[in-house]
């Protein structure tokens, strides 16, 4: 982990504001949940967005343990970036250009996301995941038309997370 463990994410929240500040950035949210986060920002008019999760982060063989963690490694990446803007190695709009945030409308909303019950994509597979699990037990059991319903369900799941794989690039 590249962070500070005995700091609380109240001090990574303050630095992401000083971070901020320093690459020129007003417009910014971000949140974090138990298993990932984004910083979303405006910069010179374009839309950029910072996601990362556990489930990012155990692909590439660190261990976090929750979307806090993951929050403060976004929020270190950021300050890593605003110290080579500093330095003058090109400007912050060439380092992030491969991650502008394309927002889906629902209409532009993949089919399998909505048969999840998703008005826009999530953060990662995690998210199918834990959304799949729950619409499945939401079935009846003995329904008649549970298992259609299920295999339905699941083809949706496959297909969301094969959306991930197949577009894992634009990932942090």
């Amino acid at each position: 982990m590249g962070f500070n463990g005995h700091r609380g994410v109240s001090f990574y929240e303050y630095k992401l504001e000083r971070v901020m500040k320093r690459l020129g950035v007003s417009t910014y949210t971000f949140n974090w949940d138990r298993w990932g986060c984004f910083v979303d920002f405006y910069y010179q008019g374009e839309h950029y967005r910072f996601e990362h999760s556990v489930e990012k982060a155990r692909a590439k063989g660190l261990n976090l343990r929750n979307g806090s963690e993951t929050f403060i490694e976004v929020v270190l990446t950021l300050e890593d970036l605003a110290r080579i803007v500093e330095r003058g190695i090109y400007g912050l709009e060439t380092w992030v250009s491969g991650i502008k945030y394309h927002s889906v409308s629902a209409d532009e909303l993949p089919e399998c996301f909505k048969m999840l019950g998703f008005s826009e994509i999530p953060a990662g597979p995690e998210g199918v995941r834990r959304r799949y699990e729950l619409l499945a037990r939401e079935v009846p059991a003995n329904g008649k038309d549970s298992e259609e319903k299920l295999r339905h369900l699941k083809k949706a799941a496959e297909q969301a997370i094969n959306y991930f794989k197949e577009n894992e690039s634009n990932i942090l």
